[in-house]
């Protein structure tokens, strides 16, 4: 299931792709301010409530370290009182002895499975929490550079209709008027090639 920020950012591509070109311009588009405000506010929003829940998963790795530390001290203090009550009897002195120093080892041996698991679960916690906030970000950037594609196969279509466009106007005036408006109709060629169309036109990029 896609989050939220995916969700946006797909929302943000949708109202690009239908924003109207600005007039005699390739590169520039015609956007409602405050919509696009709006999307980009959300978004802004959204990342540190993802970024939040990312912070608790990996946090959750402090809490499972200390949930085993409390369990393996607890087995231990078991262990000691089952030796003081071990040693109380003096007829079974020496049983109680070995029987003391099996009860430890084995606590303590079950005491460190428990740490070793708990650790191995937390690190497995923190590595998937890092994976799938890269994974998030790899689907952002590979967002981001479809759209930067897509603009640019637009943006070369667009030149070069108008291209077309420009050369059949040129050759209709040359053949009413013969060399008369070569250097004029060389100029707007250079123009439509380096993509300026007159210094009075503005919009959004």
């Amino acid at each position: 299931m896609a989050s939220r920020i995916e969700q946006v950012i797909e929302e943000i591509e949708d109202y690009i792709d239908g924003c109207k070109p600005q007039t005699f311009s390739s590169s520039k588009i015609i956007v409602n301010k405050e919509q696009m405000e709006e999307l980009l506010s959300e978004l802004r929003t959204k990342i540190p409530e993802e970024i939040k829940r990312y912070q608790k998963i990996i946090s959750n790795k402090e809490a499972i370290l200390a949930d085993a530390q409390t369990k393996a001290d607890a087995i231990i203090a078991q262990a000691h009182v089952k030796t003081d009550e071990l040693v109380s009897e003096h007829q079974i002195m020496q049983q109680a002895y070995a029987q003391a120093n099996e009860v430890v080892m084995i606590a303590s041996r079950q005491a460190q499975e428990i740490l070793d698991n708990a650790t191995n679960d937390a690190n497995n916690i923190r590595m998937g929490a890092i994976q799938y906030a890269d994974d998030k970000l790899r689907d952002l950037e590979e967002a981001i550079s479809h759209s930067m594609e897509s603009a640019k196969v637009r943006h070369d279509s667009y030149i070069s209709t108008l291209q077309n466009f420009l050369d059949v106007v040129t050759a209709n005036r040359a053949e009413l008027n013969p060399a008369a408006d070569e250097p004029e109709a060389e100029l707007k060629r250079e123009e439509l090639k380096n993509g300026q169309f007159g210094s009075d036109v503005t919009g959004v990029s």
